[in-house]
């Protein structure tokens, strides 16, 4: 089984579980203000493998298994197999961790928020991603091909301007930490792949 596979199953297992038992998603929900207060930051972790509903889920779990089976493999060729399993599933939890603890800091006494999801995670993945496939086409909308670099630049921006926006549910900003950290943690494990990530957007 690889690591994909069996992140998808535990995010499927526990969503599936807290959609109807609701002490539990309250338990396991990313809470800055309780986080803050009751010092639960194991939260920052749990919270990323809960789900508010089963499309929520399902879009989460769509987009790991299209972007991270391709990511794992990769790493695998970059690190050696073992080590590049390890290796990915930091990269996963750390980012997924990461980006919670952004939220953290802008919402740690707003009572108000909380938040669910692996959505830091899965952006973490996807920016991974973009790092050894720059111009490997995205479906914008799942209609419009757009490469890959482009795709990153203008989520970054839209997640950045939503974040500032401050409303809905979505938590916009642990998307855009999550991406920032994917990209960073990948590049901070080996350096070299900055070089050849500029490489390969330089040389189409």
């Amino acid at each position: 089984m690889t690591v994909t596979i069996a992140l998808i199953a535990l995010n499927a297992l526990i969503s599936w579980q807290a959609f109807s038992n609701h002490a539990m998603l309250d338990k396991l929900k990313h809470y800055p203000y309780i986080e803050s207060h009751r010092h639960e930051w194991v939260r920052m972790l749990t919270g990323t493998f809960v789900h508010g509903d089963i499309a929520h889920l399902l879009f989460n779990m769509y987009a790991l298994y299209g972007f991270g089976t391709q990511v794992e493999y990769t790493y695998m060729d970059v690190f050696g197999n073992v080590q590049g399993r390890i290796f990915y599933l930091l990269m996963y939890l750390l980012s997924g961790c990461l980006a919670n603890l952004m939220t953290y800091f802008a919402n740690k006494e707003n009572p108000s928020f909380a938040s669910v999801g692996a959505s830091g995670a899965v952006s973490a993945v996807m920016f991974a991603f973009v790092i050894f496939y720059p111009w490997q086409k995205f479906l914008l909308f799942y209609i419009i091909p757009i490469p890959g670099i482009i795709a990153t630049v203008l989520y970054l921006i839209y997640s950045s301007y939503a974040a500032r926006q401050g409303k809905g549910i979505i938590d916009h900003r642990a998307h855009f930490w999550g991406a920032v950290f994917g990209f960073l943690i990948t590049i901070i494990l080996k350096p070299s792949l900055f070089g050849y990530f500029i490489n390969e957007v330089l040389h189409k």
